[in-house]
């Protein structure tokens, strides 16, 4: 996995497997893998998928079955969404509108290019 420098690597990580779960490669109360199996997925050390999984699970997105290992748990794709959007509202939206005026693109332009962008991935 390609790490950006911008941001810590276990968060990096977690957002990989909440795609994953979006995705539906794991569903509702299905086991996720070890922390030894995704380390070596996504190559790096079991302490760094240690510390992501203990996020996820303060988010409420997976939970620990004692000598079982982590698995999804319920509502964790409404979880995630409502966490994004929150970042995203939060977070990103004014840098986004800022950007849009500096560059002089106009609602319409955007509207349109959304639409697009929402048309070619329906295919």
């Amino acid at each position: 996995m390609d790490f950006k420098e911008s941001r810590a690597i276990y968060l990096q990580i977690a957002d990989r497997i909440c795609d994953e779960i979006l995705q539906g490669k794991y569903a509702e109360d299905e086991r996720i893998p070890s922390v030894r199996e995704y380390a070596a997925v996504v190559e790096v050390n079991a302490n760094t998928v240690v510390r992501t999984y203990d996020y996820l699970q303060s988010v409420n997105v997976i939970y620990n079955k004692r000598g079982l290992g982590y698995f999804v748990a319920a509502g964790a794709r409404d979880t995630i969404l409502s966490l994004r959007r929150t970042g995203f509202l939060h977070d990103e939206i004014d840098y986004f509108f800022k950007q849009l005026n500096m560059l002089d693109i106009s609602p319409k332009e955007l509207t349109d290019m959304y639409k697009e962008h929402i048309r070619k991935t329906k295919v």
